[in-house]
């Protein structure tokens, strides 16, 4: 599926705000390639845990899906009160962006994805 990747900090005291729906834990930006998805792909968490593959760059890596980008109501104070996502997201932490090779500073990158 053709999506825009944006920039997001799954970490604590990162933008992403509190822990992540699907497993309720903090991740490294640096270490760890995760994702949250906008509300229609993530599908009411059916897609909580599992790797989907992302392609860019002429690069592919999976990352695990582990939490929602809510393109439905927007966030909540959690989460900063951030905008809805738009129904097109893959929001990726900064290790996804670095081993896609792509640098954070574009902040939306469009990529295609798949169920892996």
């Amino acid at each position: 599926m053709r999506a825009h990747m944006t920039v997001s900090s799954f970490a604590k005291g990162g933008d992403g705000g509190g822990p992540p729906e699907c497993d309720k834990i903090y991740h490294s930006d640096e270490d760890e390639m995760v994702v949250a998805l906008s509300t229609g792909w993530y599908d009411q968490g059916s897609r909580c845990l599992k790797n989907i593959r992302i392609n860019a760059n002429e690069k592919s890596v999976l990352s695990k899906v582990v939490d929602e980008c809510d393109s439905v109501n927007g966030c909540d104070m959690d989460y900063d009160f951030q905008p809805q996502c738009r129904n097109n997201v893959v929001d990726a932490s900064p290790a996804v962006w670095k081993a896609l090779r792509i640098r954070k500073a574009k902040g939306d990158y469009v990529i295609t994805w798949s169920d892996a």
